[in-house]
C-alpha cells in the first residue's frame, strides 16, 4: 500500500483555519464550548439553530450537536473528545460515534484552542483537520469561513456576558 502523499495532499492542504481574538476571558469562551446549556446559543450561524446539545466533556467522551436549519430539518452531529486541556485546548472527531464506534463517513477532526491574548482577551483558533482535499474543498463551499465567522462573532457576544 502506498501511503506516500502528493504535494496538493498535504496536512495543510487539508485544513482550514480560523483566528479571532475574543473579547471576553479564555475560561469563559472555553465555558461556552463546554457547557450543553451555552453551546446551543451560538453555535449554529444564525438563522439556524442548536435545538440539542449533549456534551461529556473528557478524552473518550461523546456528544451530540443537532443543528436545524431554518426550516427546522435537523443535522445531528455526533463525535467523541480526544483530547480535552480546561480553558486551553479541545480536540474532537466525527470519526467515532459513542464508545470509539466508527462513524459512516469521518469528515473531519477539530483543534481548538483557548490562548490568553492579555487585557481579559482570547486568542481562539479553530483548525478543521479533513480526512482529504476534497472534504476540506466541500466544507469550504458549505460557508466555513462566513458560518464559522458568524459563530466566533455570536460565542464572543455571549461570552461577554458570563
Amino acid at each position: 500500500m502506498d501511503t506516500t502523499m502528493t504535494k496538493t495532499d498535504t496536512a495543510a492542504s487539508r485544513d482550514l483555519v480560523l483566528t479571532r481574538i475574543i473579547d471576553a476571558p479564555r475560561e469563559k469562551v472555553y465555558r461556552c464550548w463546554t457547557d450543553a446549556a451555552l453551546l446551543p446559543h451560538w453555535f449554529a450561524p444564525k438563522p439556524w439553530s442548536t435545538p440539542r446539545a449533549e456534551l461529556d466533556v473528557r478524552a473518550g467522551g461523546s456528544s451530540m450537536v443537532v443543528m436545524a436549519d431554518e426550516d427546522g430539518n435537523e443535522y445531528p452531529n455526533p463525535g467523541i473528545y480526544l483530547e480535552v486541556v480546561p480553558n486551553e485546548k479541545l480536540v474532537f472527531t466525527d470519526a467515532y460515534t459513542s464508545a470509539w464506534e466508527p462513524s459512516g463517513k469521518p469528515f473531519m477532526t477539530v483543534v481548538l484552542t483557548f490562548e490568553d491574548a492579555g487585557d481579559g482577551k482570547t486568542k481562539y483558533t479553530a483548525v478543521a483537520k479533513h480526512w482529504s482535499v476534497e472534504d476540506r474543498e466541500a466544507h469550504e463551499k458549505m460557508g466555513f469561513h462566513e458560518g464559522w465567522g458568524i459563530c466566533a462573532n455570536q460565542l464572543e457576544q455571549l461570552a461577554k456576558t458570563l
